[in-house]
């Protein structure tokens, strides 16, 4: 009787493939020994984030480092620009985000954004962008989307997702289109929990998918898989784990009603609860590959050598134990190393010539003045009420918005305070408001807002501010779903650091000199 072979791989070969389908994190701006070490035994990727940034020269010492351990190596980072940015996390982002930039709506102008965007990061080592934000803003109610969507019509989000694959692919930077299937229909971050969303399968279709069809057929070189229930299309399995959404979905071709995409597919973050309390991380990364995901980035929440260790020796357990298929994991180191090699050393083609100051151009072209009378532009130091809503997670709460200190530049002697929906649900409106106004002792209010549609604490106390000041000065920086007021309202789609200067440009009625 002939003995089963169950693999014919070694052991090594099968740990080095493990670890290559990791995108995993540290800690610190300098490379650990555990990193390097791992680099050296088969580990081809490597999530970075805020922590990990200082400025751009540490930036490219650090992707140096990396690479001198291994020279094809995909160096990854969440920098969508706009509200999510980890190179400029400590000062904002000198670009505008997706919304500010579907407001626009000149896709040259996207491309030429994304395109400067990549040369940064190119410049800085980095070779893997996880962008673009593909979702359509379809739920006005979406916690953790919003400006991060080009916008809510399927067709305008389709043609600046392509031009922004483009651009920033034409600056040896690989894009990765996210969330797929679409995260634009929830009301729930999956950061915290796990989101179902109740559409049928043609309004997937006609809604959902029309972006990320763009995004391959521009070429994208990854997409990222979103942590989302669809029961129409998978009543048991989020969209990471069900072979129905990667391999059924996304990978079909158009003849099946596919997409017919042969890139790499990279989960969200598998610490996101979503997937973490509902799965646990190591059996979810199990079930992530063997529905279809090529490599799985874990890095956000945990990051040290333990989770690589735990998640390398989950994926060769379930091999052995014939839970995943050897050849799935396989393809799927394979796919990695073919994007490492593809844009080694994130060098692909004529790099671009910079575009200096194309993300306040963009922010300015983005902004929306509405006025119901005339007003004075600011001339003396104003009283700003920042409306200050709880971050998430993607956004964190280490990047500053609002306006206080770009006013404060042009205007000095402006002063702040920050309002939250704990502060107003303590003191109660009435108190919040008339501390407000005491405190402004009759200087010009500038009323600064985020999302006002989604925080009705926020909608009352601004509501409240402006029957007894009507004069203020109202400043949307998320999505301006909100019925306009103010004198004037301003809204500027995005909080990036130049969607709060042009906002101050309009509202005073000056630029900055070069001095200043």
């Amino acid at each position: 009787m002939t003995p089963l072979v169950r693999s014919v791989r070694s052991a090594d070969t099968l740990t080095r493939d493990a670890l290559a389908v990791l995108q995993p994190g540290f800690t610190g701006t300098t490379a650990p020994d555990w990193l390097l070490r791992r680099l050296g035994e088969g580990l081809v990727s490597v999530g970075l984030f805020g922590r990990n940034v200082a400025d751009s020269a540490q930036l490219a010492a650090l992707t140096g480092r990396l690479r001198a351990e291994r020279e094809e190596l995909i160096v990854a980072i969440d920098e969508e620009g706009g509200d999510v940015t980890r190179l400029e996390v400590r000062g904002g982002s000198s670009f505008p985000g997706n919304h500010a930039l579907g407001a626009v709506d000149d896709t040259a102008l996207t491309r030429e954004v994304a395109r400067e965007l990549g040369r940064r990061l190119a410049d800085c080592g980095i070779n893997l962008n996880w962008a673009p934000s593909a979702d359509v803003n379809s739920n006005p109610s979406n916690p953790v989307i919003g400006v991060r969507s080009f916008g809510a019509d399927p067709q305008l989000v389709a043609r600046h997702t392509a031009a922004y694959v483009e651009g920033l692919q034409s600056a040896g930077v690989a894009a990765c289109t996210k969330h797929f299937p679409g995260h634009g229909d929830t009301a729930v971050d999956s950061h915290h929990d796990l989101p179902h969303i109740a559409v049928d399968l043609p309004t997937l279709q006609e809604r959902e998918l029309v972006p990320f069809r763009a995004a391959v057929a521009a070429g994208t070189r990854a997409v990222m898989s979103a942590h989302i229930l669809l029961p129409a299309l998978d009543g048991e399995h989020p969209a990471t784990l069900s072979p129905a959404a990667l391999h059924g979905l996304l990978r079909a071709p158009a003849t099946e009603g596919g997409l017919g995409f042969d890139g790499l597919i990279v989960t969200d973050g598998m610490e996101m609860q979503a997937i973490s309390a509902t799965y646990g991380i190591e059996r979810g990364s199990v079930l992530a590959l063997a529905a279809g995901a090529d490599a799985i980035c874990v890095g956000g929440g945990l990051a040290d050598e333990g989770i690589v260790l735990r998640l390398r020796d989950a994926l060769v357990r379930a091999i052995r134990d014939g839970e995943l298929p050897e050849q799935r994991l396989a393809d799927a180191a394979a796919r990695v190393r073919a994007l490492a090699g593809r844009t080694r050393s994130a060098d692909v083609g004529e790099r671009p010539e910079p575009a200096p100051g194309i993300g306040l151009t963009a922010a300015r072209r983005a902004l929306r003045v509405t006025a119901t009378g005339p007003y004075a532009p600011l001339a003396e130091p104003a009283y700003v009420a920042a409306f200050t809503p709880l971050a998430n997670i993607a956004v964190g709460d280490e990047t500053p918005w609002g306006v206080a200190a770009e006013l404060a530049r042009l205007l000095p002697g402006t002063e702040t305070a920050t309002c939250t929906g704990e502060a107003a649900a303590a003191a109660g409106t009435a108190a919040l408001v008339d501390g407000l106004l005491t405190a402004a002792a009759g200087r010009r209010l500038v009323a600064v807002v985020r999302d006002v549609h989604r925080h009705p604490w926020m909608a009352d106390a601004l509501r409240s501010l402006l029957a007894a000041r009507p004069d203020t000065a109202v400043i949307e920086m998320g999505v301006p779903q909100a019925p306009p007021q103010g004198a004037p309202h301003i809204a500027t789609h995005g909080a990036a650091r130049v969607c709060a200067q042009a906002a101050t440009e309009a509202l005073t009625g000056r630029r900055p000199s070069p001095g200043e």
